[in-house]
């Protein structure tokens, strides 16, 4: 890994792509420091601390919601936007043939990804003012639509938004690998100098080296399923086509263990945690309300075994879910019979596609349980380190989850650029 650095920075264009990425997260973290008007910082800090959705909301808008800037909203609308039309896809028609059209396909859906985000950002930008200016809460001073603060401030979150989405494009289309990814690392990695500076001023050893441990065992085991695939190999018959004639060759179709990357957690996370939102604003109105609303925010309170229990289940049934949205076994079967190719031992079409299904069903499993593990992981981690100073760190099984995904795909586009060169020299 670390050859394939120094080779890439001592090749020109690839050197141009990695300094274009610090630089234009250098400015991600310049806007993270931006202040929206008409914010109490104090507050936000309580109410951040405090509430398990917004921390989870803070992780992806790369730390600029715990100083309410411009960007505070972050890449989710983004996110949002792409989960929705990837569903969309799935059903309905013009989205389906669209993503058959090849790259001027993938362009048309990116511009409407692009649409959907901005009334997204408002409507989420209106959320979070909303939340922010109850009484729990008071971080929004006079939240009313009729101001002209109240619009600036849905205007800059709304703005903030589409710069990081034009940013992410630009890291995407000119630096390595993917920019959004690369927007959501910049936060994560950006908490941690705040950790360590904890850490040392009231050092602990030996949570310290069990805490390293668990850390190093979750990266390597992380790895370890992230990059595992089950091959299924490919036979292709030799074809005639007009007056040539193609041999045929063998070839594999990988399925990745992890087929849905972090989705399915963010789903679980976006589904668990909106009861018990629903639930703060009718905890003080007294009562039977009251009493339901204190027991289901206690029920589901982010260290209690019921929210942990659920969180996992919900999870793994998301990871099917997503995988069957993203995977289609009888696309699959249909366009390796149009190319001539086919299973060994399986006839091509219906037994195919029953093959796949049952292969992917088998190895989602797998990864089904490793991504509720990671999701849990937080929680066990509370409990083992309670008491300690590592007990406030949030070694939140996400965030590893995506540190190690972007570090990985960027390490192999590294080594494909360094690839590409070393074949350009041989060609001339």
């Amino acid at each position: 890994m670390f050859d394939a650095l120094v080779n890439a920075f001592r090749a020109p264009d690839i050197r141009r792509r990695i300094l274009f990425i610090l630089g234009m997260l250098v400015i991600v973290r310049m806007l993270a420091n931006v202040p929206v008007p008409g914010i109490d910082r104090q507050a936000l800090e309580g109410v951040i601390g405090g509430n398990d959705f917004l921390q989870m909301l803070n992780l992806f808008s790369g730390g600029g919601l715990e100083n309410f800037s411009i960007i505070a909203l972050g890449v989710n609308p983004y996110i949002n936007a792409s989960i929705i039309m990837q569903l969309m896809t799935g059903v309905v028609p013009r989205l389906q043939q669209l993503s058959r059209e090849g790259e001027y396909g993938r362009n048309k859906i990116n511009q409407y990804t692009r649409y959907l985000t901005v009334p997204l950002a408002i409507l989420q930008s209106y959320g979070y003012l909303a939340l922010l200016s109850s009484p729990q809460n008071g971080v929004v001073q006079d939240f009313d639509l009729t101001s002209f603060t109240t619009l600036t401030q849905i205007i800059s979150l709304t703005a903030g938004t589409i710069l990081l989405m034009w940013i992410g494009e630009l890291i995407t289309e000119r630096g390595i690998g993917n920019g959004i990814s690369f927007i959501i690392f910049a936060g994560i990695v950006a908490g941690l100098p705040a950790a360590v500076a904890t850490f040392l001023a009231a050092p602990e050893l030996a949570p310290a080296i069990l805490f390293g441990g668990l850390a190093v065992a979750a990266v390597a085991v992380i790895v370890y399923i992230q990059e595992g695939q089950r091959r299924i190999p490919i036979q292709y018959a030799s074809r005639v086509r007009g007056r040539r004639m193609y041999q045929g060759g063998a070839t594999f179709l990988p399925l990745r263990v992890n087929q849905a990357g972090v989705i399915p957690i963010i789903f679980a996370i976006s589904i668990l945690l909106f009861p018990v939102q629903l639930a703060t604003y009718f905890s003080r109105s007294g009562g039977i309300v009251e009493g339901v609303a204190n027991t289901i925010i206690d029920w589901l309170s982010r260290g209690s075994p019921l929210y942990a229990i659920i969180f996992f289940l919900l999870v793994v049934g998301f990871t099917y879910f997503y995988t069957a949205f993203t995977f289609k076994p009888a696309e699959t079967a249909d366009q390796l019979r149009k190319n001539g190719g086919f299973i060994p031992g399986i006839r091509p079409g219906a037994p195919t596609r029953d093959y796949l299904s049952k292969v992917v069903y088998r190895i989602s499993l797998a990864g089904a349980v490793f991504l509720g593990v990671v999701a849990v992981s937080p929680i066990i981690f509370g409990m083992i380190f309670a008491g300690s100073v590592f007990g406030s760190f949030a070694l939140g099984g996400t965030a590893i989850l995506i540190v190690v995904s972007v570090v990985v795909e960027t390490m192999k586009q590294l080594e494909a650029q360094l690839m590409m060169r070393n074949y350009e020299g041989f060609i001339r």
